[in-house]
């Protein structure tokens, strides 16, 4: 889990890098996809595309869709907020887990987790006050989209408890890198610039590195209870501070702090009741 928050962190400055340069977002999402495409090739080559069948055509395309679209969100965040600021608005996906657990698992929550998950909101609500009173009121599109990419990746969490044990991790990140190369596509080539030598090495960089963090963090669930590992995810926020600081002379303001120490207290709260309640249910 330390690896990953480390990646997911060197992902997303990458990102920044390429977006801040004026790149557009689409296409660096569809490097995010084929690059990370690129490891799986040996599985390709050694079990052809039989490797990679699957009985749920439907999930992983709608769990590409919600991946690609958390994907285009971020990037396009990143492109306006601080570093730091998105990687805090991430830490609120186990807050949309809870309510999309109810709606598409039909999971029961009772009323603690249900508690928590509004406190965490309000930990939101403090993170982007200073911003609504700014500005009249009126939320931004990055703020928006930061929150999309909690949504997307959140639901596409959920997605993936619908699939059945015996699929695969590689099966799971081929269907999710093919279709969202397929998704984002038409409009990355539509606004195609032409990459300098540099700018190619960071959207390699991108997609490798998501790929890996991607690895890290199910290996990291699959080895150890959740209740245990998630805390080690809320790392990302000291790292993307540095580098925030070091790479874009960012400092988050107070906001950020508290609202983020709200939403850390009440998702580690969630998860800590989700480890009670499965023991409980054994």
């Amino acid at each position: 889990m330390l690896a990953a928050a480390f990646g997911f962190t060197c992902n997303a400055t990458f990102v920044k890098m390429l977006v801040q340069g004026g790149m557009p977002v689409f296409q660096v999402a569809f490097a995010r996809a084929f690059f990370a495409l690129l490891p799986l090739l040996p599985f390709l080559v050694a079990g052809g595309f039989g490797a990679f069948r699957t009985s749920h055509p439907i999930t992983h395309l709608l769990r590409a869709a919600c991946g690609a679209g958390a994907m285009v969100c971020g990037f396009y965040a990143l492109s306006t907020l601080p570093l730091a600021t998105v990687m805090v608005l991430t830490f609120t996906v186990p807050l949309f887990a809870v309510v999309l657990s109810v709606l598409i698992l039909g999971e029961f929550v009772g009323w603690r987790r249900w508690t928590a998950t509004l406190v965490g909101f309000l930990g939101v609500l403090v993170m982007i006050l200073p911003r609504l009173l700014a500005e009249g009121f009126v939320l931004e599109w990055p703020l928006l989209a930061a929150l999309g990419q909690a949504l997307g990746i959140a639901t596409a969490v959920i997605l993936v408890k619908r699939f059945p044990a015996r699929e695969s991790q590689p099966v799971m990140v081929f269907w999710f890198c093919f279709a969202s190369i397929v998704i984002t596509a038409p409009l990355a080539l539509a606004q195609w610039q032409s990459p300098t030598a540099s700018q190619w090495l960071l959207l390699a960089a991108v997609g490798f590195t998501g790929f890996a963090s991607q690895s890290f963090i199910i290996k990291a669930y699959r080895s150890g209870e959740a209740s245990f590992v998630a805390p080690f995810d809320y790392t990302k926020l000291p790292i993307a501070v540095l580098a925030g600081w070091l790479l874009f002379s960012e400092l988050p303001d107070w906001a950020t702090y508290a609202g983020g120490a709200i939403v850390i207290a009440a998702t580690l709260y969630i998860l800590r009741r989700d480890a009670v309640v499965r023991r409980g249910s054994r």
